[in-house]
């Protein structure tokens, strides 16, 4: 499925502004302003200023905060977001409550307790986050995340996106059944997008308690699966675009 773009001069101004180079500009904006992000619940709290409030919105990170402070604005980051912020970009540190820092290891635990499959969706999402895809929840279509070309604002969600896995208690059960593709296929057919799956695979397997640390992500590989709905129409033998009518019986 090509991409939808939003108007006539939006491919012409992704393609003048790449994803990489936004996120770029975001790194080291974030890094020299030595920026902070606070653990709330199954989020993180992050508050911008002036500059780094257009990078965020650019670069698609967190969603803006409503608040009464004028020269702060917060972002909500979702727990994917702040640890590749943190451990891939290396552009945010991340407090806890008593206003330590955390270092990766305690994020790591602290994130896999609030989210059974947090391993499997942060590779997911760092997998396509560092192809410069655009990445948001994608909850109101029934899958875990759906992808960008770029900024949403200049072009529709391409993918939807479903993380899946072997391993035992990954809390994603859908994909189990035929059904289930068949709901999630006619969903995405209906709005417009292509449904991928993304398969983790752990290589190790002598490698005990895998997924309990930040470098067990190392361990693990992805298998990119494009899942469509089969047309008859289309594998028809000597069905030209003439005959399409009497071929349709």
């Amino acid at each position: 499925m090509a991409a939808r773009w939003k108007g006539k001069a939006a491919e012409a101004k992704a393609l003048a502004e790449p994803m990489s180079t936004i996120v770029s500009r975001l790194q080291s904006s974030s890094i020299e302003s030595n920026s902070q992000g606070i653990l709330s619940g199954s989020s993180v709290l992050l508050a911008a200023h002036e500059e780094q409030t257009e990078l965020f919105n650019h670069a698609c990170f967190g969603r803006p905060v409503i608040t009464t402070e004028k020269n702060k604005q917060w972002f909500q980051l979702c727990l994917e977001e702040a640890f590749y912020l943190c451990t891939v970009m290396k552009c945010i540190k991340i407090v806890g409550q008593n206003n330590c820092i955390k270092n990766e290891e305690e994020l790591w635990d602290y994130m896999s307790s609030k989210r059974v499959n947090f391993p499997i969706l942060y590779k997911a999402y760092s997998h396509l986050r560092t192809k410069n895809w655009v990445v948001r929840a994608g909850s109101q279509y029934g899958v875990d995340f759906v992808a960008y070309r770029h900024h949403p604002a200049l072009v529709h969600s391409e993918y939807a996106v479903i993380a899946s896995s072997d391993e035992d208690g990954n809390g994603n059960r859908r994909l189990k059944v035929w059904s289930d593709f068949h709901c999630t296929l006619r969903l995405c057919g209906s709005v417009a997008k292509t449904l991928l799956v993304l398969h983790i695979s752990r290589n190790c397997n002598d490698c005990d308690g895998a997924s309990s640390s930040p470098w067990s992500i190392n361990y693990y590989s992805v298998e990119e699966r494009i899942v469509a709905r089969w047309n008859p129409e289309q594998s028809r033998e000597n069905c030209t675009v003439a005959e399409k009518e009497s071929c349709k019986s």
